[in-house]
């Protein structure tokens, strides 16, 4: 990070794995605008430094974000151009994790709700205590889903459940995100922090290009013809075999050894 820290976040280095934990825990790591511009901040910093491979988001506390700060929102003297900025940072940060190029994990140790859950949904995997709850609840408060939530859920839990999710505002806990296939895991609390890092580590050893390349047409599949996306694919093969990575992998696999990766 930069030379000034953030004061909503709390950032980590792991090897190559970075942790940006929420840290507004005596708020339940509600959402503020400081937060989101230091989270843009942070996964940007994540972006340009090459010996990052992974980022795990979570929260400090027992929450990982109940979504945004009701109470700041209730005192707040806002114009709807104010408004209006405040909900596009929330979209941008969403979008921000989609577009990264490297693998994103939720780990999701409290209360995921609202924007934390858009958050959540927006990772690449999503790791939760067994505990833990996810929850949309906008109906309940007369608003609506952000960051790409009305595509990504039901592309993830089919249209039946998120219908029945987004619609009720139903909370859900680890055990039940797992079996519909909404977390990728769950975990004892105490256990599910380990449980994320292990997977992220596990990712960070991956060859990045390969994950990045991956990461955009996976993404990008529901949207793109076949035909279109057999070209990409043959446009990221020929590109991934362009690199020293795909050398390396070449010859680790022929010498019976564990590939290292260097990212070009």
């Amino acid at each position: 990070m930069s030379a000034t820290s953030p004061e909503t976040l709390i950032v980590d280095r792991r090897g190559a794995v970075m942790e940006i934990r929420f840290n507004r825990p005596h708020r339940l790591n509600a959402v503020v605008e400081a937060f989101y511009s230091e989270l843009l901040a942070a996964l940007a910093e994540a972006e340009r430094d090459p010996e990052v491979r992974c980022v795990i988001l979570t929260g400090e506390g027992r929450a990982f974000c109940v979504g945004a700060d009701m109470k700041e929102h209730g005192s707040a003297q806002r114009t709807l151009f104010q408004r209006r900025r405040y909900l596009q940072l929330g979209n941008d940060v969403c979008e921000a994790i989609l577009r990264h190029r490297k693998p994103v994990i939720a780990a999701v140790n409290g209360y995921a709700l609202g924007a934390g859950a858009e958050m959540a949904v927006a990772c690449d995997f999503i790791v939760m205590a067994e505990e833990a709850q996810i929850g949309f609840p906008e109906t309940s408060i007369g608003t609506c889903v952000g960051g790409g939530v009305s595509k990504l859920l039901p592309q993830l839990v089919g249209l039946n459940m998120a219908r029945q999710l987004l619609y009720t505002g139903r909370r859900i806990d680890g055990r039940e995100a797992a079996r519909i296939g909404l977390a990728t895991s769950c975990h004892a609390a105490d256990a599910m922090p380990a449980e994320a890092q292990k997977l992220a580590e596990s990712l960070a050893g991956q060859a990045p290009v390969s994950i990045a390349m991956l990461k955009r047409l996976v993404n990008q599949g529901s949207d793109t013809g076949l035909e279109s996306q057999l070209q990409q694919e043959l446009d990221a093969v020929f590109t991934c075999s362009t690199t020293t990575d795909w050398q390396e992998g070449v010859d680790a696999f022929a010498e019976k050894r564990a590939p290292q990766f260097k990212g070009h």
